[in-house]
């Protein structure tokens, strides 16, 4: 079986080079309203499964702010508007849902509370998401 190669515009290449896996607009904008109320924490802890975004070690919380395209939000809808690529994006989709899984299940398994908000969640109802990070920190804390 060979591998699929990716072949890309210059001007596909340079638009997805801006694209950041880390301090993304959601995720600042959630950092910043948990810094905000005194919560402090770790950023893109390599040594933890899946690297979450922000983590508490202290409470062993975990935090992924995860983008709809590359996590797949509403993926068996969004997988047939695929026009370009479809093989390559469908493949690598499907295994960050996988990932995705692996990694949240691993932390759960080893005594970690895992929250995994939507960009969308995190534009539209911060509130919510900070409620839910702030209960689970209050609970553990207690």
């Amino acid at each position: 079986m060979t591998k699929y190669k990716f072949r890309t515009t210059k001007e596909r290449s340079e638009l997805m080079s801006k694209i950041h896996s880390i301090n993304t607009k959601p995720e600042i904008k959630l950092r910043k309203a948990l810094w905000k109320l005194g919560f402090r924490y770790r950023l893109n802890v390599r040594n933890l499964k899946g690297k979450p975004d922000i983590v508490f070690t202290k409470y062993k919380i975990a935090i992924f702010v995860d983008g709809e395209f590359w996590h797949g939000y509403k993926w068996s809808e969004k997988k047939v508007k695929i026009k370009a690529n479809r093989k390559y994006w469908i493949k690598k989709i499907e295994r960050n849902i996988e990932r995705d899984l692996e990694n949240t299940n691993y932390l759960l398994l080893n005594g970690w509370i895992v929250f995994r908000f939507w960009e969308h969640e995190i534009k539209k109802d911060l509130l919510t998401c900070i409620e839910k990070v702030s209960k689970a920190i209050n609970k553990t804390a207690s």
